[in-house]
Formats: structure tokens, sequence, C-alpha cells
């Protein structure tokens, strides 16, 4: 039967439009800023280190060398992808080619609620910690929800813009705290510490204990965020040599940096670290600090703290714009959420529906649960292990890609096959260890919140089952999911 301009035109209308490619010219520098902010420097510092001590002994600081060594694996399959599939979407195109469009979509999906999630969770923090600011400068005492609305506007409207002004701000707070950090811990290292240099935070054989899985959790978890080297692809210049060099560089610097300054941390405190860190963590860093740089650097760190969990809510706000952008491109989502800003060049109704949802969930979860500290173990941690989830996923997706494509020219089997499986199987270990101990990673006692694993699994579910039926009534738009709709450099 022969089709009418009218059928014609539907069937134009309905295939992913070129028009909703986001366009800008971040540089490596940027991009590792970028996923450096949200993994939270002085918040990682301050916080999580300690309670990586508590957990592990004095040898934490390898935690973050195993964590380097394990998502350096995953970044040379990873970086093999983006060299070779030219698309936007990172996890969600790589999936969709890699395993199917159907997981590809469920994938896509269950990213979008992980970083989600993960994005409510600092949101409560970033309003306890700027509570807590205002009230050291000498301000009035603020609930934690009020200073999570006002973070809010400021996100909201840093979203509409082109991702290079969050660039800056973000690169001007990342500067700041490595500063900050880089002089605590040259500091200390020069100084000796309590009891001088030792060797003894670096030996394997005493890493291996109970708390060993938990640490590492903890330092896989900092790693969240550099997906976004391949998420922002359209919006970097030269993104086939940008992004390889941002990926490796915020690998290593993310690892090498946390690993320092854990050594660091142990150092100060010496033989005494350990009993510090369990006993009272939170103030672990700002002792240190006051004792081997200035205890006037304490409200200045406690400030930077605040500004840190902001600039970490903007790259996870800004990681869930572009998922919500590529899925209503792919008609996979209501299609009004891939509109490009005609001037800024920014997937700004995405951003704007980014904000409206995560402040329901804001405003629910402050009813529902009274607890601020509950919002943000269950956001993060729920949201951490969807996210590591997907990286396994993306692992097994490198192999079979290539298995059915064959191996490309200048390319080699390890990077195809033998380090995405290595790196498959190391992902795959934490992902059984989350959910085994998922009460440490939400809170709560063993087994009481496992009801929340249903989450991700609705999502992913119905990722695949508006895949399915994509496929029946709209084979046109399934055949374009993961961003198909024009490879290009």
């Amino acid at each position: 039967m022969t089709k009418t301009s009218k059928d014609v035109a539907a069937l134009s209308s309905q295939l992913p439009s070129s028009n909703t490619r986001l366009s800008g010219n971040l540089g490596a520098t940027s991009l590792v800023l970028s996923v450096l902010a949200f993994s939270a420097p002085i918040v990682t510092v301050s916080g999580y280190i300690a309670f990586a001590i508590g957990f592990v002994g004095e040898t934490a600081p390898l935690a973050w060398v195993v964590a380097t060594i394990g998502l350096a694996i995953f970044a040379v399959g990873y970086t093999t992808m983006t060299k070779h599939i030219k698309r936007p979407g990172a996890f969600y195109a790589y999936i969709s080619l890699g395993l199917g469009k159907t997981l590809g979509l469920g994938g896509a999906y269950l990213a979008t609620v992980s970083y989600m999630l993960i994005t409510v969770g600092i949101y409560t923090f970033t309003g306890t910690m700027v509570s807590s600011a205002v009230e050291a400068l000498g301000g009035p005492i603020i609930p934690w929800y009020v200073c999570t609305a006002a973070s809010w506007i400021v996100i909201t409207v840093l979203g509409h813009f082109q991702i290079e002004l969050s660039a800056k701000v973000l690169g001007i707070v990342m500067v700041l705290e490595i500063i900050l950090v880089a002089i605590f811990n040259v500091v200390v290292l020069s100084k000796g510490g309590e009891s001088g240099l030792s060797v003894e935070p670096l030996n394997p054989a005493k890493f291996l204990n109970a708390g060993t899985g938990m640490a590492l959790l903890f330092a896989f978890g900092n790693f969240v965020g550099f997906e976004a080297t391949a998420l922002y692809r359209d919006e970097v210049r030269n993104p086939g040599k940008t992004i390889p060099r941002a990926t490796y560089m915020a690998v290593f610097l993310i690892g090498g940096f946390y690993a320092i300054s854990a050594y660091s941390m142990i150092t100060a405190y010496g033989p005494s670290a350990v009993s510090h860190a369990v006993d009272d963590p939170t103030t672990m860093f700002d002792s240190a600090m006051a004792t081997y740089v200035s205890s006037s650097l304490a409200t200045v760190t406690l400030v930077l703290v605040a500004t840190s969990a902001l600039a970490s809510v903007l790259s996870t706000h800004n990681v869930v714009a572009r998922y919500l952008q590529n899925l209503g491109a792919d008609h996979a989502l209501p299609s009004f959420l891939a509109a490009v800003h005609p001037v800024h060049k920014s997937p700004y109704k995405a951003s704007v529906t980014n904000s409206v949802l995560v402040g329901v969930l804001l405003i629910l979860g402050g009813l529902i649960i009274h607890d601020e500290d509950l919002v943000i173990g269950t956001g993060s941690g729920l949201g951490t292990a969807g996210v590591l989830s997907l990286m396994a996923l993306v692992s097994f997706a490198v192999v079979r890609y290539f298995a059915i494509a064959g191996l490309p020219a200048g390319e080699s089997v390890w990077r195809v096959k033998t380090a995405p499986l290595i790196a498959a199987f190391i992902l795959c270990a934490v992902v059984v260890f989350a959910l085994v101990r998922f009460d440490l990673l939400v809170g709560g006692e063993p087994g009481e919140r496992l009801w929340l694993l249903l989450i991700p699994i609705l999502f992913i579910s119905a990722g695949c089952l508006v895949a399915i039926r994509m496929k029946r009534m709209h084979p046109n738009l399934y055949g374009c999911l993961g961003r198909a709709e024009g490879d290009r450099s």
C-alpha cells in the first residue's frame, strides 16, 4: 500500500530529531572537575575517610588504591566504547548496543532514578551543612529544609544555562577544596604526624578483615559520577580525545587524592587513628586540621563542606537532566524533555523537570521521614548501588558489542574483552556486597529496608516494558533507542 504524504509526515515527526543534540566547548579539565565535584572532595575527606578507617583500620588508604585499579580497568573498555560509539547517552547508549535496546532502556530508567535519588540525598545533606555553616558564622539557626529549598533555587537557575557556567562554578569550588586538603596533607606529612611516617597503612596483609567490604564500597562510591565524561559528549570539544583523557584523569586524580588524604589522616593520629575514627569520626578532620595547620580553618572547612555539597548537587542535577533529555529525544519519555534552549544550548526543559521531580521527592521525604540523616543515607546509598550495577552491565556490554562487531583496527583483545571482563567481575563483587550489607549502605538494622530494592527493580522493569511496547507499536522509534538517530564525532 502506498504511503500518503500525511503518512510520511507523521512518521517523520515521530523520529528523533537532530535538533535535540546539545552543544558546548568543554575541555578535559572542566570535565574532570565536574566528575570530582560529584564525589565532593572535602565531604569525603572530612567524613567518609574517617568512616572507612573505622571499618577497615589503618589500611584504609588501600581501599582507594584498589578502587582506582578496578575503575582504571573499567575505563579501558569504557573509553574504547567512547572512541567507537559516537553518541551521547553514555551507559544508556552502550548497554543498548551491547546488550540490546530493551535492557538499554531499562538501564537508562535505572540510571535516571538512581542519580535522582543521589540528588535527593545530597540536597538534604547540603541543607544541613549550609544551616551549620550559617550558625557557625554567627548567623541565625535556620532549619535544614529552608537551606535545602534555597539550594534548590540556585541549582535550578544554574541548570537552565549552558554547561560552561556550571563548569566554572564547579571549577572554583573544587580548586578551593583541593587547595585546603592539599595544605592539610603536605603539612601533616612534612611534620610526620603523631608518630612519624609508616608503611603499615599500605600493608596488604592487614587490609583483609571484616570491614574491608564496607571500606571498598565507600571508595568505589567516590567514582560513581565519572560517567559524566561521556554523557557530556556533545558538549565537549574534540570528544574523541577529550573524553578518554578526562576519564583516566578523573580516575587517577580521585583515587590518588583520596588515598593520600586517608594516609595523611592516619599519620596525623598515629596509633590512635582507629579509635578516633570509631569514637568520633565527624570531627576527625577538623581536629587534625586545628592541630597541624590552624584552628581558624575549622570554620573555613565547614563553609567548604557546604559549598562542596552544593557543587555535588549541581553535578548530579546536570547528569539527571541529560538522561531525561536523551530519553525525551528517543521518545522513551515525553518528547518535550528533548528541547534544547535556542540561546544557551542547554537541556532546559529536562533540567526544570528534574528540579520539579526532585523537589516533590524532597517534600515527600521531609513529610514522611522526619530524620534527615535517613533521607541522606537512603537516597545516596540506594542510588549508588544502582549506578554501580549499571557499571557492571556496561562492562558486559563492551564485551558483547565487540564480539558481534569484531575487533576494530588498532584495538587489542585486552581493551575489548579481557579488561572489561575483569572489571565486570570486580564490580559485580562490589554490588553483591552492597546488597548483602544493604543496611550499612542505607542505614537501619540488617534486613530492615530491603524493600527499598523494589525501587530500582521497578524502574528497570518499567524501562524494559516501555521498550517492548515500542518494539511492537513503534518499531521505527525502537530502532533509534540509545540515541541512534545519527552518530557523530
